[in-house]
């Protein structure tokens, strides 16, 4: 028997097309990765993407953060940063624009995903609740708070 083996980002690739349901329903998929470490969210029009992170980690037995909250990957696994690879890395972003904490903030607003590549100067991440749903987006390089290594 030959042995499988699937990165995190083979697995995150697996959900691209979920997204969230409009109005007052929820898409079960997405409850079911809020409710993994958190009771409170009631629906999915809550940021999910490190609900996201944490339920593909959660499939494979891989370090997670175990939080909602996006800059809690910072503390995940070992810095990369210029030596990201697609598989097991994961970046965590500044959310939005204007002026933001550093990486040692962790309790502040974020955003994270698997490491997809560089495509034009910027970063590829593999993320939910990129537009609601979970795609790969291109975001600045500006914006990349860390890139953390789950192995």
């Amino acid at each position: 028997m030959r042995a499988i083996e699937m990165t995190a980002f083979d697995m995150a690739q697996r959900f691209v097309g979920v997204r969230e349901v409009p109005g007052s329903q929820s898409n079960p998929a997405v409850l079911a990765m809020l409710k993994l470490d958190d009771d409170w969210p009631e629906d999915d029009d809550v940021p999910w993407c490190s609900a996201f992170a944490n339920y593909v980690t959660w499939l494979l037995r891989l370090p997670r953060s175990k939080s909602l909250m996006a800059r809690s990957w910072l503390k995940v696994g070992r810095a990369v940063n210029e030596e990201a690879e697609v598989g097991f890395d994961m970046v965590i972003l500044k959310r939005g624009g204007g002026s933001q904490p550093g990486p040692e903030v962790t309790d502040a607003t974020g955003h994270v995903g698997f490491y997809a590549g560089m495509e034009n100067g910027k970063v590829l991440v593999l993320g939910g609740n990129q537009g609601d749903e979970v795609n790969i987006t291109a975001y600045p390089r500006s914006r990349v708070l860390g890139i953390r290594r789950l192995y």
